[in-house]
């Protein structure tokens, strides 16, 4: 996939990170109680990939866990909070994601705190990406997104999203009918994630992926794929490739945009009237086709 990113000119537009998701660790800690990665899937360690990375303009993101296990039930950072975010450190990481899975939700606020604090003390840069806000909120659990800006550079709210219009028509609804809440603390350095671009993968249509593309850039999401690189389509390589997009996304002021009107059609289809308070170009109306509406 980095190969791809930079033959397909995907990191000339901005997609520098290639981020690893669960199930990279072996089953067990060594006998030291240190993460080992699965000596299968990577044989020559998490440094070799993060050099890998290095060398050609990118970076790697990798994944842990606020519990005593993972989602998919791999060691957790629960009792291990420094040695991990100091082996993060030592094999150059660059971004960390803190899911919750296995973990009490009345705790998060303490330890997703504790572990920024980690990263920090390592005085290595890293990307801070949690799961805070979400495990909250399915724990009934009010978060405080004041705080949760101030520790962490990008959070999850709402559920995994799917490779269907489905889910991603109800991640929008919930960004548009929670936005008063989730956009007054975006801005640089702190970012609402609505979770990956589905753009690529198998049950999208083109229209349909534009759609997800427009509305990420003005949310403004962070754009992370997810998507087979080796076997994308050109339409929808077009699409993820498309600079108008992310110059929208990628505005210095990191200004989010708001749904501003919202009409039900049938039982299923929404049309939404997205609103950002500057000029957008006239080739942006492409992207957004029927779904979404940029006043310029």
């Amino acid at each position: 996939m980095a190969d791809r990113l930079i033959e397909d000119g995907y990191r000339d537009v901005g997609y520098v990170h290639i981020n690893i998701d669960d199930c990279w660790m072996a089953q067990f800690r060594d006998a030291e109680g240190n993460m080992v990665a699965d000596s299968r899937r990577f044989p020559r360690g998490i440094h070799f990939l993060a050099n890998y990375m290095h060398e050609r303009g990118l970076k790697l993101g990798i994944y842990q866990d606020f519990g005593i296990r993972t989602c998919m039930g791999y060691p957790g950072i629960v009792g291990h909070m420094k040695e991990d975010s100091e082996a993060f450190a030592k094999w150059k990481i660059d971004m960390v994601k803190l899911d919750g899975c296995h973990s009490r939700p009345s705790q998060m606020n303490e330890g997703y705190i504790a572990f920024g604090r980690y990263l920090n003390e390592t005085k290595r840069p890293f990307v801070y990406s949690c799961s805070w806000p979400y495990y909250l909120l399915v724990g009934e659990i009010e978060p405080n997104y004041k705080l949760v800006s101030r520790y962490c550079n990008l959070w999850r709210n709402f559920h995994d999203i799917q490779d269907s219009w489905k889910s991603i028509e109800m991640t929008i609804d919930f960004f548009g009918d929670n936005q008063e809440v989730l956009t007054s603390h975006v801005g640089p350095g702190s970012w609402s994630d609505p979770d990956m671009l589905m753009i690529g993968n198998f049950h999208l249509t083109p229209g349909q992926a534009r759609a997800q593309m427009a509305v990420w850039s003005i949310l403004p999401a962070p754009l992370l794929m997810s998507n087979d690189l080796r076997s994308i389509k050109p339409d929808f390589k077009s699409i993820l490739l498309n600079t108008k997009a992310i110059s929208i996304n990628q505005d210095p002021l990191g200004f989010p945009g708001k749904v501003i009107y919202k009409q039900f059609i049938g039982q299923s289809y929404t049309k939404s009237l997205f609103l950002r308070e500057y000029k957008i170009d006239r080739e942006m109306s492409d992207i957004c086709r029927w779904t979404l509406f940029v006043k310029e």
